[in-house]
């Protein structure tokens, strides 16, 4: 039985692709990953230290719960269409969509894991005679960690899964197979869409293992990789 043109056999064609074509898929993963990658450095270096100071100094919850519903509401498509005219087909231009989806979740969740980092432990430490700096690196950042990291565990997996719109901009990877059927069959099509979800899987599973790693150990409470409501002065997991 077959729905909407679907055949059970297409499942075991895209494995049988996969099988078939290591070669092509590994070369379309790695131009993928450093796409991938590019996006997620650029994004981490604007967001995070944004993030984290204007938390530390409690101002500008405006700026970022604004640059992160504005950030989400811009469609990727619509970001490389307007970007060919500026930066032209290829790299830069898929580049600039991705770090535009991948800013809004780390900076939200830096901003908001610092501002509301435990204020009795702040002040205990400020009682101590920790400077603003001691207190931010030694206090607030572990404290942070979880929900840091649960922001940039959101959007790397964004980031990976977004990343095979490229194809259409002359960015390569993954979504170089996806979209061309005409020569790579609809196997090719499902082939190269389990690698982007095995991949943004293995991405996934990476980050929860740093975000656990960077967690002391009294705040090892699981944080679901979902990116938060933010409000004017709360969040919501």
């Amino acid at each position: 039985m077959t729905v909407a043109g679907f055949r059970p056999g297409l499942f075991a064609d895209g494995i049988r692709f996969v099988a078939d074509n290591p070669g092509l898929l590994a070369e379309k993963t790695g131009e993928h990953l450093v796409l991938s990658g590019a996006a997620i450095g650029v994004a981490l270096v604007l967001a995070i230290p944004a993030g984290v100071v204007l938390g530390h100094l409690h101002r500008g919850s405006f700026l970022a719960v604004n640059v992160g519903n504005v950030g989400r509401a811009l469609p990727s498509l619509a970001l490389i269409a307007i970007g060919v005219a500026f930066l032209g087909i290829g790299f830069a231009n898929v580049l600039v969509a991705l770090v535009v989806l991948a800013v809004p979740p780390m900076l939200t969740n830096a901003y908001v894991a610092v501002d509301e980092a435990d204020a009795e432990a702040v002040e205990a430490a400020r009682g101590m005679g920790m400077s603003p700096l001691q207190v931010l690196l030694r206090v607030e950042l572990p404290l942070a960690a979880p929900l840091l990291f649960a922001g940039i565990r959101t959007a790397s997996v964004y980031v990976v899964a977004t990343a095979t719109i490229a194809a259409i901009a002359g960015g390569g990877g993954l979504g170089d197979v996806i979209v061309n059927q005409a020569s790579y069959r609809l196997a090719g099509v499902i082939g190269a869409a389990l690698c982007v979800s095995a991949l943004a899987l293995a991405v996934d599973g990476l980050f929860a293992a740093l975000q656990r790693a960077v967690t002391p150990a009294g705040l090892r409470a699981p944080v679901p990789p979902l990116e938060p409501e933010v409000g004017h002065a709360r969040i919501a997991l």
